[in-house]
């Protein structure tokens, strides 16, 4: 048979690429790859998902658009967040936060269009667009690693159908400054393009303002897209839960395919994120606060700039780490952490073209123990490898 060759011309999954370099053998392997939390979910959630398993319709479809109650939910938990103007219609539930961006760019570019991605980008965002034929054009990041509206005007075109920003950042781990978004949002509007912000990490930033005003703006349904994820802030990835809130126009469409690849995102997960947002909110800020010192705790362990890695930003789930050995293919790096420290890592190179000695560290599962050792490997790696330039 012949395969899709924008398929097969793409990249296979870097994650599993990346634990491919343990072959198996986990035990003992200080793991700083993967985001998604390792402790249980709120009891609340349990409890209520096991209740939902016995009863008659608990394995039954939903709505294409979402369990009506999540969706009420999660619109009151938006306009409170952001002190906005946001109603169920405007959510669509979908399985996850990948979906949601696929489902999205897909009802808003087709092949040839070009959608912009604010480096570095995640990874599942540059292959998606690949494989749909879509062309990804590559925005530079500017002071705090955040784009300017200067910046991205220079690279939209008339092909261009939506600038996406991830914020806090996966990889990089920041967080965009909302007046900074603020100036993205109009460029956008003023091009007729989307604002595509992916906020799966918003309840892991430093504060507890809205991550920004868009949502208060009565025209926001013409320009802004707002993706979100439930897997982290409830401990249920497997669930496969996420949202789309955009307008009903896009959302129409977004169901249209959704349709077609899900029917509806399962109900269980559904269930899981309602119960979360209306009886775990406390459960989830103490994990937040949780993260949060995970975060000053890897940055006070890598101050010391341990075998000359430098940490280059941290927010969210994620440090950002440039490694030293100039000339080196960072994957032999990641290659040589999993050999002789037993540390794994995803090398920067699948979340920007060409190989700029980065690392993402994944910091939101690791104790303060952990975090350190880490630190001490990277000096390993330094005194018996490649000496840094």
């Amino acid at each position: 048979m012949r395969l899709n060759h924008r398929t097969v011309g793409q990249i296979d999954s870097p994650i599993g690429t990346t634990y491919a370099l343990v072959d198996g053998r986990r035990d003992g392997v200080l793991d700083l790859a993967q985001a998604a939390p390792r402790y249980p979910p709120p009891p609340e959630v349990v409890d209520h998902i096991a209740a939902v398993a016995r009863r008659s319709d608990g394995s039954g479809y939903v709505d294409i658009a979402g369990l009506p109650r999540l969706r009420e939910a999660f619109a009151a938990e938006v306009r409170s967040a952001y002190d906005g103007r946001v109603d169920a219609d405007h959510v669509v539930v979908t399985a996850g936060c990948n979906q949601a961006f696929c489902l999205v760019t897909s009802a808003l570019a087709g092949p040839g269009d070009e959608v912009v991605l604010v480096l570095p980008y995640y990874f599942n965002h540059d292959m998606w667009l690949r494989m749909n034929g879509v062309v990804p054009v590559y925005l530079e990041a500017g002071p705090g690693q955040v784009p300017t509206a200067e910046q991205a005007g220079r690279v939209i075109t008339p092909r261009t159908r939506a600038i996406v920003l991830v914020s806090p950042g996966n990889p990089s781990g920041v967080t965009a400054d909302p007046a900074a978004i603020v100036e993205l949002y109009r460029l956008a509007a003023r091009h007729d393009v989307a604002l595509v912000l992916d906020e799966t990490y918003r309840v892991f930033r430093d504060t507890d303002g809205p991550a920004h005003p868009l949502f208060a703006d009565p025209d926001w349904p013409r320009t802004l897209v707002s993706l979100h994820s439930f897997s982290k802030e409830f401990a249920i990835p497997g669930y496969r839960v996420g949202a789309v809130v955009g307008s009903t126009d896009l959302n129409r469409e977004v169901t249209k395919l959704l349709d077609c690849v899900a029917i509806c995102a399962p109900r269980i997960g559904q269930e899981a994120a309602w119960a979360g947002l209306t009886m775990a909110r406390e459960w989830r800020r103490a994990r937040a606060l949780e993260v949060a010192g995970k975060r000053r705790w890897f940055t006070e362990a890598m101050e010391r700039r341990p075998g000359g890695f430098e940490l280059v930003s941290v927010g969210g789930f994620f440090g950002w780490v440039r490694h030293p050995f100039v000339g080196r293919p960072t994957a032999d790096v990641v290659r040589d952490l999993v050999d002789r420290c037993d540390a794994l890592v995803i090398p920067g190179t699948a979340f920007m073209p060409g190989d700029h000695r980065m690392l993402r560290v994944s910091v939101g599962n690791a104790d303060r123990d952990t975090l350190f050792d880490f630190a001490d490997r990277l000096s390993l790696l330094s005194r018996d490898g490649t000496a840094p330039s």
